[in-house]
């Protein structure tokens, strides 16, 4: 009975440590949401109890899925992933110096690919002026896509342009010189539309990439201030950063 009341009680602390934090884990262990329980794994305390529990339910949880995923899915990746992190380590939390090395390493592969295929490996859906964001399901109104032949223009990059491009961005992601004057900027589009980002710096400094739905694009920028925006299926996106370091900017998430 006192390992019972101490197991309650030590669920109950920590349950109020979580609360504290702004996240309700009250009822984690009814969850059968892969992301909800992966969130606690991070958020709560090495000695939570509940970790012994939810660990290797997410863990099975994560298998079923993949199995039974269509081949086109795009959360396979990250599922299989975060399956590996967790046979590794308690939780899939990394910490920031991590995660840009991961990136990191997974562009220089991207980038050294289409280095040797001589041509770009992205593959996208050409935009057309037909292409509409739907703004209102009720009322069916929607806007046609006025940026689909910008975006097809951006995309249809030469060999020579594409290669000095990569040859740019190669570059960029082995130069740690912390004084360098460029960094290079990696941009995701979890939306289901094709977009353009534009980068607005000070004066005429202005840089612009077109990244597919559900793609990846990077571009090397001069270090500075910048106002990020695009159109993201119709919803306006702006943003303002301070570009001294690489970093990764994620846009139609839900």
């Amino acid at each position: 009975m006192k390992k019972v009341l101490l197991l309650l009680g030590c669920m109950f602390f920590f349950m109020v440590s979580a609360q504290k934090k702004g996240k309700d884990y009250s009822d984690i262990l009814k969850s059968k949401n892969i992301y909800e329980i992966n969130a606690f794994l991070r958020d709560a305390h090495p000695d939570d109890p509940r970790r012994s529990v939810l660990k290797p339910r997410v863990m099975e949880m994560m298998k079923e899925y993949i199995k039974n995923a269509h081949p086109a899915d795009q959360k396979v990746k990250d599922m299989q992933e975060m399956l590996a992190m967790l046979r590794r380590r308690p939780s899939t939390k990394i910490t920031f110096d991590e995660m840009n090395a991961i990136i990191k390493q997974k562009q220089i592969a991207k980038y050294k690919a289409e280095l040797a295929a001589k041509q770009s490996t992205t593959v996208f859906t050409p935009s057309t002026a037909q292409n509409t964001y739907v703004v209102n399901a009720n009322a069916n109104a929607a806007i046609p896509n006025t940026e689909a032949e910008e975006f097809n223009m951006l995309m249809a990059v030469s060999p020579v342009e594409h290669k000095n491009r990569t040859v740019k961005i190669l570059n960029s992601l082995f130069d740690n010189d912390p004084n360098a004057k460029e960094c290079i900027v990696l941009i995701r589009n979890k939306s289901d539309c094709n977009i353009i980002v534009r980068m607005e710096g000070v004066g005429t400094t202005k840089y612009r990439l077109a990244i597919p739905a559900q793609g990846e694009g990077s571009i090397v920028i001069d270090k500075g201030q910048y106002l990020f925006t695009s159109l993201v299926c119709g919803a306006q996106y702006a943003s303002q950063k301070t570009i001294e370091r690489p970093i990764m900017v994620a846009l139609g998430g839900q």
